[in-house]
């Protein structure tokens, strides 16, 4: 039972509170709510019928996602019900791909502000603004500025919708209650002049200010959470690639801290790498790795990779030799000198390039990871020489939203004459090929941060560390059905996705504990003590 003070209207406008139709007589009687609604009282399940037909009459999947966030602000309950009941026709929705089409038009669809917006105009003020959130003790902080939004770009103030749908996963795919969760933007401006220009923008109105300027913005929002929210994991999200590193190599041994695009991205790649390996009949350490892209995704990836194969028995030098990067500017080479620290491990010797293709076919990889953003460059001649070196060629395109893709599933299957093993950042639908069904899998991050958060939130840990993310992709990779991965799927089917998160936060608990990194006792049953810990989207008897 939850106790209100609040009655009447004010009551109807707490979307935490709110249970509109679903109120029961006493409960009218006793909050002021008689003739403030219908004079009935709905079950959740006639509710969420209701919210089905209103669905079914939208045009698009950016007039449902306006429409699901519109019921969020209204009714947090109804909104997580509805999303939780069919993930996978919802996950799309809430998330990607259609947040990238939200976020573009966000200063356009904008209704009401979730989250908080923290300026850099607020330098020296950032722990008294912190204070102003109601929430006072709050777990999960998802924190961008706007610089890299999935594969759009800088989109400065519309970026926001990234931390409100990712941690609307938080709870929608692994049972996070989200009275725990603050999404954030840390507006620093933006350097796209489209978005200066449009008098509909809702950030500052100015570019982006010099690195060192920005990191003592951030070192003071940082500082401020640990004193505001003492319990508090910082979820770092879509930032440049230069600085998404940077800033979690500043602060991941000193506070808890993560950044979904170098961490999780890897975690849910690892997995299919996993799955991909066990498909073949090899191992990781038998694989050898190109990927296309070398930015914060790509590092993160490569980097995780190899703290893998580390663990397989390999030395960090062989492990390294098996992974190979090429960015706009060619293969990572050791003649190269236009590198950024954390590419140079990577910059191996070998003859100057930037033709992909005559890469593959002299680095002979076994898996090519599409991390770049850009649409369509897994070119047929790409698949083509993947094939022509391997019987069972990789190939796994991660970019997002789907026009990013680096590939189509039926691209891969009909280039690689079925043998392809594929798996993509997006969702593709199955691909018959000569009679075959073959199930492409979606890399979604997913099936990892929100399981990370979960046993976070769990286990209260102190770090976040790249074992935690190894162990989950273990734990994602294993609960693929044999059946499944014959026809190719690398990743488990998302309509069961919370059972899916509630092992793999067990297996990440399980670590935590082992490594003395939580603030609460062992339980005897990981599992049991992770269901615990989980919201339903159930009313709560307000009297």
């Amino acid at each position: 039972m939850a106790t209100t003070t609040k009655r009447g209207t004010e009551l109807l406008r707490d979307s935490t509170l709110n249970k509109s139709t679903a109120f029961t007589e006493a409960e009218k009687q006793a909050l002021g709510l008689v003739g403030l609604l219908p004079d009935v009282t709905e079950t959740e399940d006639l509710q969420l019928r209701r919210v089905m037909v209103q669905l079914g009459h939208k045009h698009s999947d950016l007039d449902r996602y306006i429409y699901l966030i519109n019921l969020l602000d209204h009714d947090e309950t109804l909104f997580y019900r509805t999303v939780m009941s069919d993930p996978q026709r919802f996950l799309p929705i809430v998330y990607d791909p259609t947040i990238g089409e939200a976020c573009i038009k966000f200063g356009h669809i904008f209704r009401q502000p979730r989250g908080m917006y923290l300026s850099l105009t607020r330098r020296g003020k950032v722990k008294e603004i912190l204070a102003n959130w109601p929430q006072k003790d709050i777990r999960f902080i998802c924190v961008t500025d706007g610089g890299r939004i999935l594969g759009l770009g800088d989109l400065g103030a519309n970026g926001m919708g990234i931390p409100i749908g990712k941690l609307q996963l938080y709870t929608a795919a692994a049972g996070v209650p989200p009275q725990y969760l603050l999404p954030m933007f840390l507006d620093a401006g933006t350097n796209t002049q489209q978005l200066l220009d449009d008098p509909l923008y809702l950030g500052l109105r100015q570019r982006r200010p010099a690195t060192a300027e920005l990191f003592s913005f951030v070192d003071e929002f940082v500082a401020a959470v640990q004193e505001v929210f003492p319990r508090c994991c910082i979820h770092f999200e879509d930032w440049t690639g230069v600085d998404a590193v940077h800033l979690l190599e500043r602060y991941r041994d000193h506070y808890c801290v993560y950044n979904d695009d170098v961490q999780g991205t890897a975690g849910i790649t690892l997995a299919g790498m996993i799955n991909a390996a066990r498909l073949k009949g090899t191992q990781l350490k038998d694989e050898t790795y190109l990927f296309l892209g070398a930015g914060s995704a790509g590092i993160g990836l490569a980097n995780l990779l190899c703290t893998a194969l580390v663990g397989q028995g390999m030395t960090l030098a062989a492990a390294r030799s098996r992974v190979h990067l090429f960015d706009v500017n060619g293969l990572l080479e050791s003649t190269r000198t236009d590198l950024v620290d954390f590419q140079q491990p990577y910059a191996h010797p070998h003859a100057p390039t930037k033709d992909f293709v005559a890469a593959i076919e002299d680095i002979k990889p076994s898996t090519i990871i599409g991390v770049s953003t850009i649409g369509g460059a897994f070119t047929q001649p790409v698949v083509e020489a993947m094939a022509r070196i391997n019987e069972r060629p990789v190939i796994l395109a991660l970019s997002n939203p789907t026009e990013h893709a680096e590939c189509t599933a039926e691209q891969a299957y009909q280039w690689s004459q079925g043998r392809a093993i594929y798996a993509a950042g997006v969702p593709f639908p199955p691909v018959v090929y000569n009679g075959q069904t073959l199930l492409p899998g979606q890399a979604n991050n997913f099936y990892i941060f929100p399981a990370i958060g979960m046993a976070i939130f769990a286990t209260q840990a102190t770090r976040v560390t790249d074992e935690m993310f190894i162990a989950a992709a273990s734990a994602v990779a294993d609960q693929v059905p044999p059946e499944q991965l014959r026809q190719g799927l690398l990743y488990p089917l998302q309509a069961n996705i919370l059972e899916v998160e509630i092992q793999t936060a067990a297996c990440v608990a399980k670590l935590v504990f082992d490594a003395g990194l939580a603030r609460v006792e062992r339980p005897d049953d990981l599992p049991a003590f992770i269901r615990r810990h989980v919201y339903q989207p159930q009313y709560a008897a307000l009297i």
